[in-house]
């Protein structure tokens, strides 16, 4: 069995924001690889019984905001619980993660996906802005042609084969970890991810 932790999430998500620092502080401590594998929301909630944001009862919407809040103020993260620039488009922000990830390998990958996942929730940037994305990978030190990049077949192929893998997987939601074969939903699931892994 693979030794690599199966990191699936959208680059919209504020549940993915508020674990990737904690994922990563996480792969440090246990010395595991990582597979970051940006996902299709879209595409997931179909086939999983799951509905978009808007679509979802007043309810649901509401209590979402506090517990966003509450784990904010909680983790001590910084977070807009009703940023600027939401709902938001994260395909072409998964797409050139993607494009970095095959490209520049899983620590850039990495770092471009916390930067930005700060960017939508604590900074009021406009993530399907390629305005947007081109300072982002500026401030990772990655090459602008990246964003051209993803935009090419492969690309898609590959971010296609992510969503996918998710659905054949049974994720429904993000951020989904999988270790060793075992599947953990959502940021608030790392205590028992790091339990998994042995820390």
């Amino acid at each position: 069995m693979s030794r690599s932790v199966l990191y699936y999430f959208a680059p919209q998500s504020p549940w993915t924001y508020l674990g990737h620092a904690r994922l990563a502080a996480l792969l440090r401590q246990s010395r595991r690889e990582v597979s970051v594998l940006p996902a299709d929301l879209g595409k997931v909630f179909p086939v999983s019984g799951g509905l978009p944001l808007p679509k979802r009862a007043p309810q649901r919407q509401a209590y979402r905001l506090v517990e966003l809040k509450r784990f904010a103020e909680h983790l001590g993260v910084p977070l807009n619980v009703q940023p600027r620039y939401f709902p938001v488009d994260g395909n072409p922000a998964a797409l050139l993660i993607t494009a970095v990830q095959q490209r520049d390998g899983t620590d850039a990958a990495m770092t471009l996906a916390g930067a930005i996942l700060a960017a939508c929730w604590a900074q009021e940037r406009d993530i399907a802005n390629e305005g947007t994305l081109l300072e982002l990978l500026a401030e990772c030190d990655l090459p602008d042609e990246r964003l051209a990049q993803s935009r090419e077949a492969d690309t898609q192929a590959r971010y296609d084969a992510h969503t996918q893998a998710a659905i054949d997987a049974g994720i429904f939601g993000a951020p989904t970890y999988i270790v060793d074969g075992e599947m953990f939903w959502g940021q608030d699931r790392l205590d028992f991810v790091a339990r998994k892994l042995g820390l």
